[in-house]
C-alpha cells in the first residue's frame, strides 16, 4: 500500500547521501519533496502541513548540522517523525479488571467489521484467551451466517440468538451476550455491530444505544484504509457520533496509496490498534507505528519477521534440524522439503523477503516471484521413493523421467533441483566442518583442539610444500590469520590444480610495487 510513498521518500533521500553539508537551499527542496510525496500518497492536508513544519524545524536544528552525516540524520528525523504521526508507541488492549472485557466495533458497511471479528477472536485466542463473538447486525443480509463461518474458522463460540436479516433486537442481543460470557466463563466479548453504506442517524443511534447498553472496555472503529480521505470524514463522524478508544486498518494489503494511515490517528487523536494485512484469518496483528514507519522508508521490518518465524517454527523441530546440520550429518531431500513447508506457513516468500532492508529497490525482481514454483518443487520431491530422497545420487535418466511424470514437470526441472541440492549439500557438510567460522561446531575451536592434542610427537611431512605451510602455521601470532585460511580447515590438501610449485617459498614473494 505504500509503495509510492516509499518509492519517492527514498529517491529524495538517495539525492542526499551525495552531500557533506545541506545547505538551507537543500532542506527546503528536500521538505518540498517530502510534501509532494504526502500529498500523492492521499494524507491529508492539516497533516502533511504539520509534519513538514516538524521536519524543517528539526532539518535546520544543531542535530544535523553538526552531524558527521547530515543525509543519514535528516532520514532518522523524518523516521522519528512518521512514527509520532501513526502514534509513538504501541496501544495495548485494555482488559477489564473483572471479565469479560468488552471490545465493540464499529464502522461503515463493506470496512470488513465481521472478518475483522474473526481475526481479532482468532488473535486473543492465540494468547491464551478465551473469547465469545456476538452477532449484534441484525440488518445485512446474512451477516449472522458469516460471523458463525467466522467463529468456527477461529474456533472461537458464537452467540446469535437472532436470526439477522432485519429480524430481532440488536441491543438486547449485546446486552444478553454479557450474562451469556460469564455463564460459559468467557474472558472477552467481541460484538460485531451493523453498518451502512453511508454515514446516518439511524445507525450511529444504534451504535450508541448499544455502547449503553454494554458499556464496553474498549469500542474499535473500522476502517477501510483504502477509502483514502474519506476515512478521516468517517472517522471524525464516528467520533461525534459514537466516539472511539482505537482504530483497526483492515485492507492495507490494497494497492491505494494509504493515506488513511497517516491520517486518522493525527486528525482523531485515537491511536491505530489493529491492523488486517490480507484475507486469511492470520493476516492480522497488532499494529507497531516504529516497524510501519521503518517499511516505509524501506528499512524493512526485522522485528515482525523474527516474530512470524518464532509462531510459525516449532522450536524443538528447529533445534532438531540445527543439530543435523551442524553435526555434519547428510542433509537429505525430506530435511530440504520440510523446511521448505515450514517458510511456507510463514506466508508469501514476496512478503517475507519485502521486510528485508533494501528491499523496495527490488519490488520488480519481488514481484516476479511465484509460490507455486515451491509447490513444484515439492511435488517433485514427494514424486520421489523414500530411497531417493534419503541418497539422490541413485536417480539416474530412467528415475528422472518417472519423478518428472508423476510431478506434472520436465525432466530438466527434475535435473536442476537434484543438482542445486548436491551444491547445497557440499555448502551444508562445508559449514559443518565450521569454514574457520568462530562459533561453528567443528571449525575454529575444533582445530585448535587439534592442533594442541597433536603438539606431542608432531610429524612433520616429508612434502617440502605442506612441510613449509606447516611450519608458517606454527610460527603465525595467535591473533593472525593462518596460512590456508578456510583451505586450512579442509584438510590441509589444496584443490587439485591449486598445489604450489616444488620448493616454493611463499616469504620471497612479492607484490607489484613492492622492494
Amino acid at each position: 500500500m505504500f509503495e509510492t510513498l516509499s518509492d519517492r521518500l527514498t529517491s529524495v533521500f538517495s539525492s542526499l547521501r551525495s552531500k557533506g553539508r545541506l545547505s538551507e537551499a537543500d532542506i527546503d527542496a528536500t521538505t518540498r519533496e517530502i510534501r509532494i510525496a504526502l500529498l500523492e500518497a492521499d494524507v491529508a492536508l492539516p497533516v502533511v502541513k504539520a509534519f513538514v513544519a516538524q521536519v524543517k524545524e528539526r532539518a535546520r536544528g544543531a542535530e544535523v548540522s553538526q552531524a558527521l552525516n547530515p543525509a543519514q540524520q535528516v532520514v532518522k528525523i523524518v523516521n522519528d517523525e512518521l512514527i509520532e504521526i501513526l502514534g509513538g508507541e504501541t496501544r495495548r488492549l485494555r482488559y477489564a479488571k473483572t471479565p469479560p472485557t468488552v471490545i465493540m466495533l464499529a464502522g461503515l458497511q463493506g470496512a470488513g467489521k465481521t472478518t475483522l471479528a474473526g481475526k481479532l477472536a482468532r488473535w486473543l485466542r492465540e494468547q491464551g484467551h478465551v473469547p465469545l463473538l456476538v452477532a449484534a447486525d441484525l440488518q445485512r443480509p446474512n451477516a449472522v451466517g458469516q460471523l458463525q463461518v467466522m467463529g468456527e474458522r477461529a474456533q472461537v463460540a458464537v452467540y446469535a440468538p437472532e436470526p439477522g436479516n432485519g429480524v430481532g433486537d440488536p441491543i438486547a442481543v449485546a446486552r444478553q451476550s454479557i450474562d451469556e460470557a460469564r455463564r460459559q466463563q468467557h474472558d472477552i466479548v467481541i460484538i460485531d455491530t451493523a453498518g451502512r453504506l453511508g454515514i446516518d442517524q439511524e445507525m450511529m443511534k444504534q451504535a450508541a444505544d448499544i455502547r449503553d447498553a454494554v458499556r464496553p472496555d474498549e469500542v474499535l472503529f473500522v476502517v477501510d484504509a483504502m477509502i483514502g480521505q474519506d476515512a478521516v470524514t468517517t472517522a471524525q463522524a464516528f467520533m461525534e457520533g459514537v466516539g472511539f478508544d482505537g482504530v483497526v486498518l483492515t485492507k492495507l494489503d490494497g494497492d491505494a496509496r494509504g493515506g488513511a494511515a497517516l491520517s486518522v490517528r493525527h486528525i482523531t487523536g485515537r491511536p491505530i490498534m489493529f491492523a488486517s494485512t490480507g484475507e486469511k484469518l492470520e493476516d492480522f496483528d497488532a499494529f507497531h507505528p516504529d516497524r510501519m514507519a521503518s517499511r516505509i522508508l524501506d528499512m524493512g521490518d526485522i522485528l515482525t519477521l523474527i516474530e512470524q518465524a518464532q509462531k510459525t517454527f516449532d522450536e524443538e523441530q528447529a533445534a532438531k534440524m540445527a543439530g543435523k546440520l551442524t553435526s555434519g550429518e547428510n542433509f537429505t531431500l525430506d530435511d530440504f522439503l520440510e523446511q521448505m513447508m515450514m517458510v511456507q506457513k510463514m506466508g508469501p516468500i514476496k512478503n517475507l523477503l519485502g521486510m528485508m532492508p533494501g528491499m523496495g529497490q527490488m519490488r520488480d525482481q519481488l514481484n516476479a516471484i511465484d509460490d507455486r514454483d515451491l509447490d513444484r518443487i515439492a511435488a517433485i520431491i514427494r514424486s520421489m521413493t523414500p530411497g531417493e530422497r534419503q541418497d539422490p545420487k541413485i536417480i539416474n535418466g530412467s528415475r528422472r523421467a518417472r519423478i518428472a511424470a508423476g510431478s506434472g514437470v520436465t525432466v530438466s526441472a527434475v535435473s536442476n533441483l537434484v543438482t542445486r541440492f548436491f551444491e547445497a549439500q557440499k555448502m551444508m557438510k562445508r559449514m559443518a566442518g565450521g569454514m574457520g567460522i568462530p562459533g561453528m561446531p567443528g571449525g575454529r575451536g575444533k582445530a585448535q583442539k587439534a592442533q594442541k592434542k597433536g603438539k606431542k610427537g608432531r610429524r612433520v611431512s616429508g612434502d617440502p610444500r605442506k612441510a613449509a605451510l606447516g611450519k608458517q602455521a606454527q610460527e603465525a601470532p595467535a591473533d593472525e590469520p593462518k596460512p590456508g585460511g578456510v583451505l586450512g580447515n579442509l584438510g590441509g590438501k589444496l584443490p587439485p590444480g591449486m598445489e604450489l610449485p616444488p620448493g616454493f617459498d611463499p616469504s620471497k614473494l612479492r607484490l607489484p610495487g613492492q622492494k
